[in-house]
C-alpha cells in the first residue's frame, strides 16, 4: 500500500494528503506536515505553495548528508539545502549541527504516529462538535428570550387596546344617556307648552284671566344636609380583599372595573376574574368589566372581594 493510500485509509482528506506528500516527500514528513497544518484551510496552503518552489532543493552531487537541527522549532534535516528551504518557508534563522542521524520510522512507529494523529483529529472534531452544541444552545436561549419578550409586549398591547375599547364604550354609553336625557327633556317641555296653550285657549273662550305661568316649586329644607348624593362625588374609595392581602385604592368614579383589574394585575401580577360585594351579594365577572364604578353602584365607597 502506498503512503497516500495508507494515509487516506486512516481517514485523512485525500487532497490534504496529496499536499502533505508533495511538501515532505515521504510518510514521516507527511505526518509531521498534516499535524502542523491541520487547522489551516486548503486554499491558503495552495496559495502559499504556488508562490514557493514546488519541491525543496535536492542534495548536490557528492554532498555529504549532515544532521542539522532548527533551534526555533526543533525540527531536524539531513542537508543544508533542506534546512535553508525550511528557513525560507518558516522564517526560522537559528540552526545548529547535530550528531544525531535522522533514522527512518519503523513500521510500528509509523502506525503509532498515524494513530496519534488520528486521535488528535478525533479530539478536535469532538471539541468542535461540543462548541457547535453550545452555540446552538445559546442561539436557542436568545430565540426563546426574544419570543417571550415579543409575547409579553403583545399581551401588554392587548391590555391597552382593551382599556381603550372599554373607555370608548363608556364614552359612547354616556353620550347615549345624555342624548336620551335631552330628548326626554324636550318631550316634557313640548308637553308643558301644549298644556299651557290649551289652558290659555280655554280661558280665552270662557272669558277668564289667563292662568299664571308654570313655575317649579321652590325646594324646601328642614335643616343642613347630613349627606350628599352619589352623583356629587368624583372619586370612589375601594377596600379590596386580594389573595395577597387587603388594600385600599381610590379611583375616579368613571373608572371601569377593567381598569381597576388591570391596576391590581400590575401591582400583584395575578389575573383578576371577578369582583364580589357582600352587602348586597353581587358578583361582577369579566362580562361586566366595561361598567364604571359609578354605574356599578360603588360610589362613594365599596368593599370588594377580588377573585
Amino acid at each position: 500500500m502506498s503512503d497516500q493510500e495508507q494515509l487516506v485509509a486512516m481517514g485523512f482528506d485525500p487532497e490534504r494528503v496529496t499536499l502533505a506528500l508533495k511538501a515532505s516527500g515521504n510518510l514521516q514528513g507527511a505526518l509531521d506536515w498534516i499535524e502542523k497544518h491541520q487547522d489551516r484551510p486548503l486554499d491558503e496552503i495552495k496559495a502559499e505553495q504556488a508562490s514557493a518552489a514546488e519541491e525543496p532543493p535536492e542534495l548536490k552531487p557528492g554532498e555529504e548528508a549532515k544532521s542539522l537541527v532548527c533551534e526555533d522549532c526543533g525540527k531536524k534535516f539531513r542537508s543544508v539545502a533542506q534546512a535553508e528551504f525550511h528557513g525560507s518557508k518558516t522564517g526560522h534563522e537559528n540552526f545548529a549541527e547535530s550528531t544525531e542521524e535522522i533514522a527512518p520510522l519503523t513500521e510500528e512507529e509509523k502506525k503509532q504516529r498515524l494513530e496519534e494523529l488520528k486521535q488528535k483529529l478525533a479530539l478536535k472534531r469532538a471539541a468542535q462538535a461540543e462548541q457547535d452544541k453550545e452555540e446552538r444552545k445559546k442561539n436557542e436561549q436568545i430565540r426563546m428570550k426574544s419570543t417571550k419578550e415579543t409575547q409579553e409586549a403583545k399581551e401588554e398591547l392587548q391590555k391597552k387596546e382593551q382599556i381603550k375599547e372599554a373607555q370608548a364604550k363608556r364614552a359612547e354609553k354616556l353620550a347615549d344617556q345624555e342624548a336620551k336625557k335631552r330628548v326626554l327633556a324636550k318631550l316634557e317641555a313640548d308637553k308643558q307648552e301644549r298644556k299651557r296653550k290649551a289652558e290659555l285657549e280655554r280661558a280665552q273662550r270662557a272669558g277668564n284671566a289667563p292662568p299664571p305661568a308654570h313655575r317649579e316649586p321652590a325646594p324646601t329644607s328642614s335643616g343642613p344636609s347630613t349627606s350628599k348624593p352619589a352623583s356629587a362625588y368624583t372619586e370612589a374609595r375601594l377596600a379590596l380583599q386580594t389573595p395577597a392581602g387587603r388594600v385600599t385604592k381610590t379611583f375616579p368614579v368613571e373608572t371601569t372595573l377593567f381598569e381597576v383589574a388591570h391596576a391590581l394585575e400590575q401591582d400583584g401580577g395575578a389575573v383578576v376574574s371577578t369582583f364580589t360585594t357582600n352587602f348586597p351579594k353581587k358578583v361582577f365577572d369579566r362580562s361586566d368589566f366595561g361598567m364604571s364604578l359609578k354605574e356599578a353602584g360603588m360610589v362613594p365607597s365599596a368593599a370588594l372581594i377580588v377573585g
